[in-house]
């Protein structure tokens, strides 16, 4: 898949990343997959159940129906299986992808040839419950930070294939995409620094010789979009850090006192620089950390912890 563009700076809050939004792109992307997805229940043959069941000719409308509450994600991915599966296939929603749905509620429709249907039913619901767990447990975390400038940002811990369809899924639930790969911003880890240390280059080194590649490296408008990132895990590294002049510093796996003795720093002597913090960020501690008045929270946990959303078919 193409690039779908480069980052860009957020006016409400300083330097950010791309954020996905469905669109052809997205759509060709799922379009590319679903075959493989089907064919992990198909083979390279057929549903024989259905074959000795269903006559060739039966038609039939399903419900896609959400078993428990949540937000709904995935909608239009799973009108594109619906066509891979079978060009007649009809995949109507009845909602639309980030709606608040009740136990029991119909959020789709999938019509056509009952084979078609019973073919494509599981693929399609794996990528409903998938999604709509992501951005269910997304918009869980949004809300508990409702009433702060904080934002809830994901990672790149999703599964390999699925990154931009789970961070579409946390887009949808209301929250923010970071980076989508190592392609799209400078973001100086720890392994970074520790590899940088054998060679004597200090965190706020590591910013200089980042943002000085940017400028050597790409077209001033790339290099001006493109953000310059740093972790750290400790207030004493602060200090030299800002002064170096990242757009984020990444605060990771810190207490609550410690980021807020960052956050005052940051106020005092960088306050363009964004604060994110990251590690052990859930719905039980995510209020107490946007509280401290970081800018962001990063977190996993929606793509690679998050429950899956239970949806089913229901015959009509």
């Amino acid at each position: 898949m193409k690039p779908l563009d480069m980052p860009v700076f957020d006016a409400d809050q300083g330097p950010s990343f791309l954020q996905l939004a469905w669109g052809q792109s997205l759509a060709d992307h799922v379009a590319k997959r679903a075959r493989d997805w089907l064919l992990e229940d198909l083979g390279h043959e057929c549903d024989w159940t259905s074959i000795s069941l269903i006559a060739p000719d039966a038609r039939s409308e399903l419900a896609v129906v959400a078993r428990k509450a949540g937000v709904v994600a995935g909608l239009p991915a799973a009108a594109v299986v619906a066509g891979v599966a079978d060009p007649a296939l009809v995949f109507r929603p009845v909602v639309a992808d980030g709606a608040n749905v009740a136990a029991g509620e119909t959020v789709a429709t999938l019509s056509g040839s009952t084979r078609s249907v019973l073919a494509a039913e599981r693929t399609i619901l794996n990528l409903l419950g998938r999604l709509s767990g992501i951005a269910t447990a997304t918009r869980r975390l949004v809300d508990a930070v409702a009433g702060t400038p904080c934002r809830v940002y994901d990672t790149r811990k999703t599964v390999p294939g699925w990154r931009l369809l789970d961070k579409y899924a946390v887009r949808t639930g209301g929250g923010w995409n970071h980076r989508l790969g190592l392609y799209d911003a400078i973001l100086i880890k720890d392994n970074h620094l520790a590899a940088a240390a054998v060679e004597g280059v200090s965190p706020a080194d590591a910013v200089q010789i980042g943002r000085a590649f940017l400028a050597k490296t790409f077209p001033p408008e790339r290099a001006a979009a493109m953000v310059v990132e740093i972790e750290i895990d400790s207030f004493a590294q602060l200090g030299a850090v800002l002064a170096a002049g990242p757009d984020i510093v990444l605060l990771d796996n810190m207490e609550v006192g410690e980021l807020e003795r960052c956050v005052a720093l940051r106020n005092a002597t960088a306050p363009r620089v964004v604060l994110e913090a990251s590690g052990g960020i859930r719905l039980e501690t995510v209020a107490a950390i946007a509280a401290t008045g970081v800018d962001r929270v990063s977190t996993g946990w929606t793509t690679h912890d998050a429950p899956w959303l239970d949806v089913a078919l229901d015959w009509r």
